[in-house]
């Protein structure tokens, strides 16, 4: 059986899923989503432990998938990383507003994301 920890990555770009994949398959269990729809689709069954969430995508935005992560109490306690490839303070605002974690901007480095991963899924308070 399988215990690692699942890491569901949500971008409409197959190179950056792909991307992730490769770089996290070794130490979790990457699921991936092309889209908002889809990622929301798949957290109806799916329990994750991090979220990697592209801010722009085509069908709904990273904006609107969290709108409706918040409004789902058994999601309440799932850390989101934004993943994009803009970081202006306004949009870094915004996403703590919604209840980001935490913020990667792409392109990023792999031990970037491990290492913002890792933080993610400590335990609050710790």
């Amino acid at each position: 059986m399988d215990n690692r920890k699942i890491i569901l990555v949500v971008d409409d770009s197959s190179a950056n899923l792909q991307l992730c994949r490769g770089l996290l398959s070794g130490d979790f269990d990457v699921r991936l989503a092309k889209s908002g729809t889809l990622a929301l689709d798949a957290l109806a069954k799916l329990r994750p432990d991090v979220i990697l969430l592209d801010i722009e995508m085509p069908d709904m935005s990273g904006f609107e998938v969290m709108t409706e992560i918040n409004m789902r109490p058994e999601l309440e306690n799932v850390p989101v990383i934004f993943v994009t490839s803009h970081a202006t303070e306004k949009l870094v605002v915004k996403a703590v507003q919604h209840g980001v974690v935490d913020y990667l901007v792409k392109p990023f480095e792999a031990e970037l994301l491990r290492s913002k991963i890792q933080a993610a899924l400590k335990p609050k308070g710790k």
